[in-house]
């Protein structure tokens, strides 16, 4: 096993620890969910640069890469609704996500059964990072005043909107290479 699959995997081990650390009522397991939520999207980053300068891009990685990033962004989204962390139009924008994301996954799946590619778009690496900014904030909005709550339901919008455009473009691509075949 590749060091850049060893820290893919180590990232969608340590998301129940985050989703947990949600769940206890105390300003400082927020701030060690943030943490570790940090640590976490900065492994999505590493695992990649490693990947690439070490020559260990595998197709194993690029199958559990896109998974590990669909599972910490489903299961945050999920965890911040349940505790209303997410609530009134912003959960609406969860919804919209998680229905992209979903529908993404099954794309890739359903193209790969064709020996279809569907990579990864850079506007989709900027949309992921956008995600995991809005949703660090979001895990710090109980925390936070009426002014920055305004500003981290606006990067979630923006994060909302970048996902919509990229769900689109993706079947766009997965259309056109249907239609080829």
């Amino acid at each position: 096993m590749t060091i850049p699959n060893v820290l893919t995997l180590s990232r969608i081990a340590l998301i129940p620890p985050v989703v947990a650390l949600l769940w206890m009522d105390d300003p400082e397991m927020r701030w060690w969910a943030f943490g570790l939520f940090a640590v976490i999207s900065l492994t999505d980053w590493f695992d990649g640069y490693l990947a690439r300068t070490l020559d260990q891009a595998s197709k194993m990685g690029a199958l559990i890469d896109p998974i590990a990033d669909k599972v910490l962004v489903a299961a945050l989204i999920v965890g911040l609704l349940a505790r209303g962390d997410i609530a009134g139009w912003d959960a609406a924008g969860a919804i919209l996500i998680l229905c992209r994301e979903f529908l993404v996954s099954g794309l890739r799946e359903f193209l790969a059964q064709h020996d279809l590619p569907l990579p990864v778009t850079k506007l989709a690496k900027w949309k992921t990072a956008v995600q995991l900014i809005a949703l660090a904030l979001l895990i710090l909005a109980p925390l936070a005043d009426p002014g920055q709550l305004i500003a981290i339901s606006v990067i979630w919008w923006i994060a909302t909107v970048l996902t919509l455009i990229t769900g689109f473009d993706y079947l766009r691509s997965a259309t056109q290479h249907l239609r080829s075949e």
